[in-house]
């Protein structure tokens, strides 16, 4: 914790010299020491910020934040710089970002460097020296880093050990969950939360993207192997294949990741209802605030409807306030096992091909994934192409696909515009157009708004009734109906309620849903009570688990009633 008033650290929630609230953000610097060739994490306005606690000499200033870069990635470093393989091997190398610290000595990388360079000669050299390559050096160098910084993870393990058990006393043992990616994030939060509980058998759930780095794969292989006693699920959609939906709808891009909803955190739902129903959990999550703006808005503990992507539970994050250099320090420190991809430069391990992915991860994966690069590559242009862009190999080269929003130039995006009119002959009623026949998913659809009711409706016109839930009163009658410029078509009708527009807007939702589905089971991560799944082809509402919240169809927690309105909407 850190008081604001007395700027001093203490792991009280209340400082013990004016008794205010203290918080857990502590203001940091990096420092370097010439004399030690380390770098020292200073907290703002401590006593002996500047001096260096290993010999107590004058240091500088040197970044907000740092990583050590390994072996494999220093030796790719000089060949890529043009100097003589292994320059750097007795310094004292550290980066941010693509700004590289040798010696305390800075230089950046410009992303054009790494767009142009010649990535198959790179990976030539790199096979001809690797074996040459040694830690030796660098294993001296983090001695000195790990002893130079042992108040810093003092504090950073005493604090998190504290918010951990706070965090964990009103749920049970057996209803907490460890989000565990097989990034660093997660590595850390995994470990320390299990040496905060003393309980080496708590839930991982690690979510198989299919887009994971190969190294990603062999890690969490490990990680369950050095973990005997801990219950390891994995979930994986196992029923879309990524290249075809990116065929289909576009790849992602930075404001329309689809990828996360239907690759992550719809298997992960399904894994939590199949171990959970409908439960409340308490995930720990590897969230850190620095790692970009978005998440810098979210609270430590987190529970809001608006905020968490699953419904059923409580997000709490260890970790959220450390920077990358307290990351590394307890990795190195407790000798933690850590994913190999992050000895080859990755600073960030996730889906390998993501649109925030930044020219230096993309240069790597072409180096260590040519194969996979090569691919998305001809992909992306294929695409670009297809959409209408003039010069596709530029738009994909220099990352302008990565902005690229809503639908325009593909035939899906007619899939989500909502078209009826409203009928001649009864007030309130309005025809839709459909896709396909009106059948018993889309009648299911309605369930949210009440009780469906087949029984009541007129047989002749195959009409089904919607009842109020408390007063059994109708409120929505559904028939199918045939109209002109409408290939399949429904007639919905609502009465005996105040607000006919805002009904018929949520039914809308409903008949986009019906239209547009790719299953990308946002939905299903919505429902807090579990009642949404996607079974095969079909989208499935189970009325006895329904408690009719109406999430599914406001615009508040599903802007557009669809997650498709948002990718698929054209300008």
């Amino acid at each position: 914790m850190w008081c604001k008033t007395c700027r001093i650290e203490t792991n009280e929630e209340l400082c013990p010299i004016c008794g205010s609230v203290t918080i857990e953000d502590l203001p940091t610097e990096v420092y370097w020491c010439a004399h030690c060739a380390v770098p020292v994490i200073q907290v703002e306005n401590q006593a002996d910020k500047g001096f260096c606690p290993i010999c107590g000499r004058k240091m500088k200033y040197l970044a907000a934040d740092l990583r050590p870069v390994f072996p494999e990635e220093r030796l790719l470093l000089e060949l890529l710089l043009g100097k003589k393989p292994f320059s750097y091997v007795d310094k004292s190398v550290w980066a941010s970002n693509s700004r590289y610290y040798v010696d305390g000595k800075s230089f950046s990388i410009s992303s054009k460097t790494f767009q142009e360079a010649d990535t198959d000669v790179l990976r030539q050299k790199i096979e001809q020296y690797k074996g040459q390559n040694t830690y030796e050096h660098f294993d001296h160098h983090i001695a000195h880093f790990v002893n130079a910084n042992q108040l810093r993870l003092h504090y950073l393990k005493d604090e998190a050990y504290s918010f951990i058990k706070k965090a964990a006393e009103k749920f049970d043992e057996e209803h907490i969950v460890l989000s565990f990616s097989g990034g660093k994030d997660s590595t850390v939060t995994a470990d320390i939360v299990i040496k905060a509980l003393s309980n080496p058998s708590l839930v991982h759930i690690f979510g198989d993207t299919t887009l994971e780095f190969p190294s990603t794969i062999k890690y969490a292989t490990r990680y369950r192997e050095n973990h005997p006693l801990a219950i390891f699920q994995i979930a994986k959609n196992r029923e879309q294949v990524f290249y075809d939906v990116c065929e289909d709808i576009g790849p992602p891009a930075r404001m329309m990741r689809w990828c996360c909803s239907m690759f992550k955190t719809g298997p992960i739902t399904r894994v939590i209802n199949s171990l959970y129903r409908n439960q409340q959990i308490l995930t720990f999550y590897g969230i850190r605030k620095s790692e970009s703006v978005s998440r810098s808005k979210y609270n430590r503990i987190e529970d809001d409807a608006e905020s968490v992507k699953i419904q059923q539970q409580t997000v709490a994050s260890p970790i959220f306030f450390w920077k990358d250099f307290d990351i590394w320090l307890y990795i190195l420190s407790e000798e933690v096992d850590f994913n190999d991809a992050y000895r080859l430069g990755y600073d960030r391990v996730g889906c390998w091909c993501c649109p925030n992915n930044n020219q230096r991860a993309q240069f790597l994966s072409r180096i260590y994934m040519p194969e996979q690069s090569n691919k998305w590559r001809e992909f992306l242009i294929s695409f670009a192409k297809k959409i209408g862009k003039p010069d596709a190999i530029t738009y994909v080269d220099t990352g302008k696909w990565k902005a690229r929003q809503g639908g325009n130039g593909l035939a899906a995006a007619g899939d989500i515009k909502i078209r009826f009119t409203n009928c001649t002959a009864e007030d309130h009623a309005k025809i839709y157009s459909l896709l396909r026949p009106l059948d018993d998913e889309l009648i299911g659809m309605f369930t949210p708004f009440g009780r469906v009711a087949p029984e009541l409706g007129q047989k002749l016109l195959n009409e089904v009734l919607v009842l109020d839930m408390k007063t059994n009163v109708p409120i929505i009658s559904i028939q199918p109906f045939g109209q002109d410029g409408y290939k399949h078509a429904v007639k919905v009708k609502t009465m005996n309620v105040v607000d006919h527009e805002s009904l018929q807007r949520m039914i809308g939702y409903q008949i986009r849903k019906f239209n547009a589905c790719r299953k990308c089971l946002k939905c299903e991560s919505l429902c807090r009570a579990g009642a949404i799944s996607i079974i095969g082809d079909n989208y499935y509402i189970n009325p006895d688990k329904c408690v009719r919240c109406k999430m599914c169809v406001t615009a508040k927690y599903l802007d557009g009633g669809c997650m498709m309105d948002k990718y698929l909407r054209t300008k």
